[in-house]
């Protein structure tokens, strides 16, 4: 939960630093990792590359490679339980390769034919390392070069073995080859979850099904919906005047009034809900939060709050508030398919054996129901100990002041990681990583089983269930869209994938990782949510598209690699355009074909329309479905097309029109700065090409950030990336020795008064060095880059 009385000392840069003490990197478990990936390559194909990482991974020779012909099958003994997802993971191979294969089917043979992609349960399959968590949700993935077998002890591991063969697929080259091996896996946590604030801000039911096909891809397996809450503060003091919501809507006449007016979900939705988290291995668990955050009941039933009604909190002296929340959990709770749900329980101001009695009541109360009880950690805050406390709670450490993990084990709780300082997104505040979690940081060096400070367990520890991060839509009267949520939470999301499922068994770099997560994108099926995550300089990326013929040509520049646009048949090549807006300079173009793929095609730029066009480049036979790049010297473009120039009637299918900038002269080069808040927010990650990391100096003016171009090149512009804590006033300078004398001022920037890009033109002046020197800050906070970009 947030709190407002604490939250505003714990900012997005503090809690990554000298605020709270973060645990050291954790280099040899990756190393490790890195080492048996080795191994596995000496021994067959290396491990394919899948988000998370694999446990265990044995190559074998050749690939099975994927055809029309190919069919998905399920013993028909598991008809009943795996035929709907047949059906599923072939709608998703078509989605994934534009290859339609054969429509599924049950079998009674035990192995698979030729060709088949076989998926079956198998209730009495162990693995000794996996231990419960593979009969859980372990999987074996088994290939030849004639046949894929999906094999697991429950439903859940079935399912993620069709994810992970759905990314091996998605990360070949050509979208049809498996490499042949066998691969067992499962995950280090039983929990590993998501929860989204729906109480104070409306996400659509198409949002909510996308995010459980999403957290399926990445095999993420909670998803917490908080269904009630309300504004932080009262307006002038007055809580009639606070924004609330409720977002249950019941049919039944005693509960009209209670749902919001601006956005709920009937029981249909709901049922949808239940029914996409079933097929995609997800828990749907329910949110109601009471006593605190309950403007919503008050406001429905005045009689029960604090203060005559002028609060967001129930009056816990009123046996009838108590009676009140029971018939509320009994109304909705037959809605919930989960065996688990969230009763809130946090950050109450009222006398503790009151809060007390209703923490014991509605925890017995949810069980009588059927359900097992899970609440926020508040009992340091609280009470000073859980004496007198029902234990039989899932309790979440939040706060590790309001109840730290170590209070929570030795009182003999169930816990999950929800740690503020870690886990939290207020989006678009200045606190509570407004602008997404520390991605780095994450990857480097968490795991569930870490907190701030002194508070953190053995990883595995019996107490932690898991973790979860948490988005938290405090700024009601902000403007952001679910969308913008999204931008926000998908930087991290595959980050904090693999450190719940096998820690740092990825084995790569940070940056390496990242370039994955883009291509690996968000899965298939999605209907709503859209990519965010462009490749570096990409210029393309969601820019609109028209072509010669076929429809969506717009799937060619969305970002999304599951997406394609299909010409029609045309006599000597179709032709694709992308807009990019105005006028930038343009030096590559990426084109990931389909299987009907051009073999003569040009590259051709435009200032301004269809008239002036040039070529830069052409391709002439040669090509196969996939990749194919051709670079090019830099030109002015505003709109850029593929044009065909083919000999016959061809059709052609693209998934990605990618258009780069001119190259950043800065990016991976040796960067310094004048001082950096904390370790994992150096200068490097100015210059690292990842939008998602960020320099950020100390809490002072006249910090500065230069880099080392490795020898002297004409420079004409730089670009600025300004988190939130950007500068006002600052000077942009060069240097072609960078000594402190040698340093010139080449443009002045006075008075800026907001985040986000900067783009200047310096004009064509020589350097090896290039420096933003800071005068003025905008903020209390230091100066904090996203990118420091240089081009010729």
């Amino acid at each position: 939960m947030t709190n407002l009385s604490r939250r505003t000392l714990i900012t997005a840069t503090a809690v990554a630093g000298a605020a709270v003490a973060l645990p050291l990197r954790l280099p040899s478990a990756a190393q490790a990792a890195a080492q048996e990936a080795a191994h596995a390559a000496a021994r067959g194909n290396p491990r394919p590359t899948v988000i998370p990482a694999l446990q265990e991974w044995e190559g074998g020779d050749g690939a099975y490679r994927l055809t029309q012909d190919s069919r998905v099958v399920v013993p028909a003994r598991d008809g009943e339980q795996l035929l709907p997802l047949a059906r599923q993971l072939s709608r998703d191979i078509a989605d994934v390769t534009g290859v339609t294969i054969a429509p599924p089917r049950t079998t009674r043979r035990s192995r698979p034919a030729q060709g088949e992609i076989l998926l079956r349960l198998d209730p009495a399959a162990r693995h000794g390392k996996g231990g419960a968590l593979y009969v859980r949700e372990g999987y074996e993935l088994a290939v030849t070069h004639a046949s894929v077998t999906v094999a697991a002890p429950a439903y859940s591991g079935v399912y993620y073995g069709t994810r992970s063969l759905l990314q091996i697929l998605l990360h070949d080259e050509q979208r049809s080859r498996v490499p042949a091996g066998t691969a067992q896996d499962w995950p280090n946590y039983r929990l590993r979850g998501f929860m989204l604030d729906v109480g104070r801000r409306f996400f659509t039911p198409g949002f909510v099904r996308d995010y459980l096909r999403i957290m399926g891809w990445f095999k993420l397996n909670d998803l917490q919906l908080h269904l009630n809450d309300n504004e932080i503060k009262a307006p002038d003091g007055d809580w009639s005047k606070a924004y609330d919501a409720f977002r249950l809507r019941s049919d039944a006449p005693e509960w009209a009034g209670l749902a919001a007016p601006d956005g709920s979900y009937s029981r249909a939705d709901w049922d949808s809900f239940e029914d996409t988290a079933a097929l995609h291995a997800v828990q749907l668990t329910p949110e109601i939060d009471a006593p605190a955050h309950s403007r919503s009941f008050v406001r429905f039933r005045p009689s029960l709050g604090l203060d005559g009604g002028n609060s967001d909190h129930l009056d816990l002296a009123k046996p009838e508030m108590t009676a009140f929340m029971k018939e509320v959990f009994e109304e909705f709770v037959p809605w919930f398919r989960s065996p688990e749900v969230h009763y809130g329980a946090d950050e109450y101001t009222g006398p503790e054996a009151q809060y007390r009695a209703y923490f014991n009541d509605m925890a017995a109360h949810v069980r009588s129901l059927g359900k097992h009880p899970r609440a926020w950690g508040s009992l340091t805050e609280m009470a000073g100990s859980a004496e007198g406390y029902d234990r039989d709670v899932t309790v979440h450490s939040w706060n590790n002041g309001w109840y730290g993990p170590q209070a929570a084990k030795a009182d003999g709780y169930e816990i999950v990681n929800t740690n503020d300082g870690l886990l939290y997104v207020v989006p678009f505040a200045d606190y509570y990583h407004g602008h997404g979690l520390d991605g780095r940081y994450l990857y480097d060096s968490w795991e569930p089983h870490i907190f701030p400070g002194k508070e953190s367990l053995a990883p595995g520890d019996p107490a932690l269930r898991g973790a979860m991060s948490a988005v938290w839509n405090d700024l009601v009267h902000a403007t952001y869209t679910q969308q913008d949520v999204h931008g926000l939470i998908e930087t991290t999301y595959g980050t904090l994938a693999q450190k719940m499922w096998s820690g740092a068994g990825q084995g790569l770099e940070y940056g390496e990782f990242t370039a994955l997560l883009r291509r690996g994108s968000l899965g298939p099926g999605l209907t709503t949510v859209t990519p965010t995550l462009a490749e570096p300089d990409q210029l393309a990326f969601g820019a609109p598209a028209t072509a010669s013929s076929g429809a969506h040509a717009s799937y060619a520049s969305d970002g999304n690699p599951v997406t394609a646009w299909t010409s029609g048949l045309e006599r000597g090549g179709p032709w694709l355009r992308v807009d990019l807006g105005e006028v930038r300079d343009v030096a590559r173009v990426r084109l990931d074909w389909g299987r009907e793929h051009g073999r003569s095609y040009d590259i051709e730029v435009s200032e301004g329309g269809d008239a002036g066009w040039r070529k830069v480049a052409s391709r002439r036979g040669g090509t196969q479905p996939g990749w194919d790049e051709l670079e090019f010297s830099t030109a002015k473009a505003r709109y850029v097309r593929v044009r065909g120039r083919e000999s016959e009637r061809v059709r052609w299918t693209l998934w990605s029109v990618q258009v780069f900038d001119a190259p950043d002269l800065a990016r991976g080069r040796k960067a310094t700065a004048s001082s950096a808040e904390t370790a994992s927010l150096g200068p490097e990650n100015a210059v690292d090409g990842d939008p998602a990391t960020r320099w950020a100096s100390k809490y002072t003016d006249g910090e500065w950030l230069a880099v080392d171009l490795g020898e002297v090149r004409t420079v004409r512009r730089v670009l600025l990336d300004w988190e939130a804590a950007a500068g006002r006033d600052y000077d942009l300078q060069v240097s072609e020795d960078g000594g402190s004398s040698a340093w010139r001022t080449v443009v002045e920037r006075r008075g800026r008064a907001t985040a986000g890009v900067d783009s200047i033109d310096v004009g064509g002046v020589t350097a090896r060095y290039v420096r933003m020197q800071g005068l003025k800050r905008q903020t209390t906070y230091g100066y904090s880059l996203h990118r420091f970009e240089v081009r010729a």
